[in-house]
């Protein structure tokens, strides 16, 4: 059976995320997107909500609210990529219209080429001092 245009397959293996994990990323303070590029003809999509964020129905509850966000958005995703959306606890509190708009855009974000600056930018100390 074929998929409609704008169909999201869901990742389900640790490489798929891993994959992603060294891949493109941006954020926002309720959530952050990773992406790697795939040779699978649709997009990928993944959760990840650490015990961090809070108890069970928390994290199930910010997974469902960035799953509804992502089929909002599914337009938006690139064939032929794999995204991770990284769960934070301010998920929870913040407006769904504007979980979907930075989730909007963040997916144009993330598919813009980086300059040579931003690519190796340093970390937040700057340029490391040499060893003597």
């Amino acid at each position: 059976m074929e998929q409609p245009t704008g169909a999201l397959r869901r990742l389900t293996k640790r490489s798929q995320f891993q994959r992603a994990a060294r891949g493109n990323r941006a954020g926002r303070s309720a959530f952050g997107l990773q992406v790697a590029e795939t040779g699978a003809p649709e997009a990928g999509v993944g959760f990840t909500v650490t015990k961090k964020t809070g108890n069970s129905p928390q994290r199930n509850r910010i997974k469902r609210r960035l799953r509804a966000a992502v089929t909002a958005c599914a337009r938006d995703f690139v064939p032929g990529h794999d995204y991770v959306l990284l769960g934070r606890r301010e998920a929870l509190s913040e407006p769904f219209a504007k979980l979907v708009a930075d989730l909007g855009t963040l997916i144009v974000r993330v598919h813009e080429p980086r300059s040579s600056e931003q690519r190796h930018s340093p970390g937040r100390g700057g340029p490391r001092k040499p060893r003597q």
